[in-house]
């Protein structure tokens, strides 16, 4: 074996010293309100399940149905053989639940978000992409070889400026933004930037990914949640693997977008398709979001009990609108610290430093879900203060 990659031991070595090296925990039964990581049994702060549908028996029972009937993998790639009755299905549903013509399912969010804007750009357009957008968004933008223009957060009035400025005969322009920011929690100002786009005859596309299953009505998204027509927003794209509580990504809009898309999304043309279990159990899912309104109620009654804990106690939660309520440290270190304590204290909560977020803003990111019992929420925020006081956060 030759030493190669032995200067890869010296970086993490580093990124230790920085307190940026990740743990990584392993959970070892089903993700839940409460679950045991690494042999401990904690009340669980760190996960996307926003609806607590990963473990529902209604989805399991869907999930292990379909695979009795439809075998274990699908075993092909979308464009060749591996389109099941199950996937489109799940396509007329999403599109149906999004208020779209048609949707597409992709191996993940990240692939949806990439593989779409690399598909429907060239290196003559231009997108304009908020500063805290996420990773696929970035990555995706990269891969289109268009110009990237980076308008400050949330601000419509620059994001207007850089579309008059960026305009050109034949050049098509894309205005790109998260429906919640999933570091932040806060929520993107949806109809300025709407009206903007149309204003310069841009593409609007929406990452609804922490939104989808959280806000608006039955969980719709942050186009639901504004009230605004789903036919203003050209592309919205959504995940299946957070409120959904299986696995995939989505995007919905025109019919000829989806069309497209499947003759040059990279990753919907070259990925093996989703199992016939996580296309079932996600149509379950939708199912039991139309049929169960109280889902999303509770989520945000948890939300809010748990929210003004925090505040209440003196942290400093920056912006946050929604279930993700980040605890805001400050040096990397000290975000670890944090992490560290609450976990002995049997709470986890992952520490978020760079490159996630900003060096100076690390923090631990809270997600309440709604089968957070208030009790376990009250004893999460009696650890909390108790941690917090320790390292001179409040």
């Amino acid at each position: 074996m030759t030493n190669a990659l032995g200067y890869l031991q010296t970086q993490l070595e580093d990124l230790e010293q920085q307190g940026l090296r990740l743990r990584i925990r392993t959970l070892e039964d089903t993700q839940g309100a409460r679950c045991r990581f690494d042999g401990r049994d904690v009340i669980n702060l760190a996960s996307n399940n926003y609806l607590g549908l990963c473990g529902d028996p209604r989805m399991r029972e869907a999930a292990a149905r379909a695979a009795e009937e439809f075998g274990a993998g699908s075993g092909a790639v979308r464009s060749i053989a591996g389109t099941m009755s199950l996937h489109r299905e799940l396509e007329r549903r999403f599109a149906a639940f999004k208020g779209a013509e048609a949707a597409l399912m992709f191996p993940s969010g990240f692939a949806a978000n990439a593989g779409t804007v690399a598909a429907i750009l060239t290196r003559e357009d231009v997108i304009v992409s908020d500063e805290l957008n996420h990773a696929s968004i970035i990555d995706g933008a990269r891969l289109s070889r268009a110009e990237i223009k980076v308008f400050p957060h949330r601000d419509v009035e620059a994001a207007d400026k850089l579309l008059a400025e960026t305009k050109g005969e034949g050049r098509n322009q894309l205005l790109i933004t998260d429906g919640v920011f999933s570091m932040d929690g806060d929520i993107a100002p949806l109809p300025g930037l709407v009206e903007a786009a149309e204003r310069h005859s841009a593409i609007m596309m929406i990452d609804d990914a922490h939104a989808s299953g959280v806000l608006g009505e039955n969980g719709k998204g942050t186009v639901s949640h504004y009230g605004l027509d789903p036919k203003r927003v050209d592309i919205q794209v959504g995940t299946l693997s957070k409120a959904i509580g299986a696995l995939g990504g989505f995007i919905a809009g025109p019919a000829h977008l989806v069309e497209w898309l499947q003759n040059r999304g990279r990753p919907f043309i070259f990925s093996t398709s989703a199992p016939p279990a996580v296309a079932a159990a996600c149509i379950k899912a939708l199912d039991i979001l139309e049929q169960e309104p109280q889902r999303v109620a509770q989520l945000w009654e948890r939300t809010r009990f748990f929210k003004e804990g925090l505040e209440r106690l003196g942290f400093d939660t920056g912006s946050s609108q929604t279930p993700i309520t980040p605890v805001i440290a400050g040096e990397a270190s000290t975000a670890q610290q944090l992490s560290e304590l609450l976990w002995e204290e049997g709470v986890f909560t992952p520490a978020v430093v760079f490159p996630t977020v900003a060096k100076d803003r690390a923090r631990v990111r809270t997600i309440v879900t709604a089968d957070h019992a208030e009790l376990d929420l009250q004893r999460a925020l009696e650890s909390f203060e108790r941690v917090g006081r320790k390292l001179g956060l409040v």
